[in-house]
């Protein structure tokens, strides 16, 4: 037991004494560049225009590497930690539908369930109207209604051309729904 305090300690002592700092800072060259790679190669060609303007990032105070990037002073989006993909804020995420051509990582679903994807809830297959037949499994997804107007962020259970075949199971697990989003 005491071997565990110990250690306990020594870790909040040495995050505290981290010399790497938490606050917004400039993005190098090399910076943008990787990230506008990674842009491209998530979402597709075209959306490296997402950080088209003055970039700047925050990084971990742990491990250095950047976290959150925002493009004149506004969250675009966030590097997720585990896999190093790409999640974009809401204001990234109408950012690309604006420049994804249809139905690119789209979910659509009828305006009702659209509703009740904006609170957070889970997509089921038998709602989905219209999907990109390329999503892949984990893929980061946007969920739209039928005017295309965006009701939430998730994370695709299901490929594409299953989501599309099926009529039970989730679809997509949302991550943040809009009504969500603006109640925090």
């Amino acid at each position: 037991m005491p071997l565990i305090v110990r250690s306990s300690v020594s870790i909040n002592k040495s995050l505290s004494a981290s010399p790497l700092c938490v606050e917004l800072e400039d993005a190098s060259e090399t910076e943008v560049s990787m990230l506008k790679a990674l842009l491209e190669y998530q979402f597709g060609k075209g959306a490296s225009c997402l950080l088209d303007g003055f970039v700047k990032v925050r990084r971990s105070p742990s491990t250095g590497r950047v976290r959150e990037v925002y493009t004149d002073d506004l969250l675009v989006g966030t590097v997720r930690a585990s896999d190093g993909f790409f999640v974009p804020s809401f204001e990234g995420a109408e950012k690309l539908l604006r420049v994804l051509p249809y139905p690119r990582l789209r979910v659509v679903v009828p305006d009702d369930v659209a509703e009740f994807a904006a609170m957070g809830r889970t997509v089921f297959c038998k709602h989905v109207i219209n999907v990109d037949p390329e999503i892949r499994p984990g893929d980061e997804v946007f969920v739209v209604d039928t005017s295309g107007k965006l009701a939430a962020l998730g994370k695709a259970v299901l490929g594409g051309l299953t989501i599309a075949s099926k009529k039970t199971g989730k679809a997509v697990k949302v991550r943040k729904g809009v009504k969500k989003a603006n109640k925090q």
